[in-house]
């Protein structure tokens, strides 16, 4: 538990310090793009959207009969964390860098849907990769490193690509990971 709380202000202190150099950030993130760093995260960015993360997750819990039970706590998470991210993406309405020019938009992003609501606060990718490794670690805990990997190549991603701020991902990131414990300890006390 100690740990837990020290990690925790750890990453609170990151975010707070990333709010005052988001700017700076993000063109140094953009300053080390390349051919081999690119495809590795559009690569990364491909695999990490809602519906593979969505039906990937799902079908680990399936193919393990006794992890079952845990499929609809694994959804409610992804529920929660994209109304959470919708919400306060609303509420906080923060433009991405690639909107107030600080980077450019790769070509590549152009045709996504970057419609009015969908701001850069907070990182609904990061929040869907971390959400998961509560849930993850309980019941596969051999691929918990993994995806911890994996959640911080998907939430760097974001920054690399000039879509989110390093807040944005830290944020999402912590949101994320903090409801996927909630709806752990909420399971394991078999409330739903």
């Amino acid at each position: 538990m100690k740990k837990r709380v020290i990690l925790l202000l750890i990453v609170l202190l990151c975010f707070i310090g990333s709010l005052y150099f988001d700017s700076e950030i993000v063109r140094a993130v953009y300053s080390i793009q390349n051919y081999a760093f690119t495809e590795l995260f559009l690569g990364v960015t491909f695999i990490s959207s809602e519906i593979i993360i969505f039906f990937f997750l799902t079908s680990m819990f399936l193919w393990s009969e006794r992890k079952r039970k845990w499929i609809l706590p694994l959804w409610i998470t992804l529920a929660l964390s994209a109304i959470i991210g919708f919400l306060l993406k609303i509420a906080v309405q923060r433009p991405r860098p690639f909107e107030l020019g600080l980077v450019p938009l790769m070509q590549v992003f152009e045709s996504a849907s970057y419609t009015i609501w969908n701001f850069s606060f907070p990182s609904f990718q990061a929040m869907l990769a971390f959400c998961a490794i509560p849930i993850l670690s309980r019941e596969f805990p051999k691929f918990r490193s993994y995806w911890i990997a994996f959640a911080i190549l998907v939430a760097f991603s974001r920054v690399y690509f000039g879509l989110h701020f390093m807040s944005d991902v830290i944020a999402g990131s912590l949101i994320g990971y903090i409801l996927g414990e909630l709806v752990v300890l909420v399971k394991t006390r078999r409330i739903f």
